[in-house]
């Protein structure tokens, strides 16, 4: 399926990045301007919005890859009975499916990279170490919601979801201002959140600031989402699957 549909994702992995960093990036940039630096780890608008934007990218890519077309799969598409008919076990169902997410947030994000690249809007090689934290941000996000969607019966379940997390979070993890700026109360939920720790860990590694320890921590807060988002899964998929 994918060989027939690859040519329109990689266009909107494309346009996607370059229309929110000319309207966005350049344009509220040229807005907020050089003076509020010191908000901005010292850097323009466009750098500081465009490792974070990465970051929500993938996180958008996850939620897609993770939830409607895991929900579509086991519902009304029937992908995944399909596949339960043969030889495989949904736990390698469930596999097959995560390389596969991890096969669309590589190329999307890297897509997103080089269009970074050709703005100018990351210190030079540092750019490339923010490819695999996007990767990351993305899985954090598609193995837990692939856990829960493949137990509902429509995608329009996911839709209140999206509306009422995932795009409060989208707007309040930092990836269009600086964390700190927030009220003390918000700031202890907004640095909390899953994709504040992506952002953050993708702005440091694109702007060349962050230390060891700081790629370690984020890079495991990360990682307890994706494992246990697989480990969950692997109870959902067979109870689905083969109930």
């Amino acid at each position: 399926m994918y060989r027939r549909t690859w040519r329109a994702t990689i266009v909107i992995s494309v346009v996607n990045p370059v229309l929110f960093l000319l309207g966005i990036g350049v344009g509220l940039g040229h807005i907020v301007g050089h003076g509020h630096s010191s908000l901005l780890h010292g850097v323009s608008y466009s750098a500081f919005f465009a490792p974070g934007l990465l970051a929500a990218s993938a996180m958008q890519t996850g939620w897609i890859e993770g939830g409607f077309r895991v929900a579509s799969a086991a519902g009304w598409i029937g992908a995944y009975r399909s596949a339960a008919t043969t030889p495989l076990e949904p736990r390698e169902i469930l596999a097959g499916h995560l390389l596969f997410m991890l096969f669309r947030l590589v190329t999307s994000s890297a897509a997103f990279v080089v269009v970074m690249a050709v703005f100018g809007v990351a210190s030079g090689w540092w750019v490339l170490a923010a490819l695999p934290a996007a990767v990351l941000t993305g899985l954090a996000f598609a193995a837990p919601v692939a856990s829960w969607a493949v137990t509902l019966s429509s995608p329009r379940q996911l839709q209140p979801f999206f509306r009422f997390v995932l795009m409060p979070m989208y707007l309040f993890s930092g990836t269009f201002f600086a964390l700190h700026q927030l009220p003390v109360a918000l700031r202890a939920i907004a640095y909390a959140l899953p994709l504040s720790e992506g952002v953050a860990l993708c702005r440091s590694l694109a702007l060349g600031t962050a230390s060891l320890f700081e790629v370690a921590w984020r890079s495991a807060y990360l990682l307890v989402f994706i494992v246990g988002g697989v480990a969950v899964a692997r109870v959902t998929y067979p109870r689905r699957l083969h109930p």
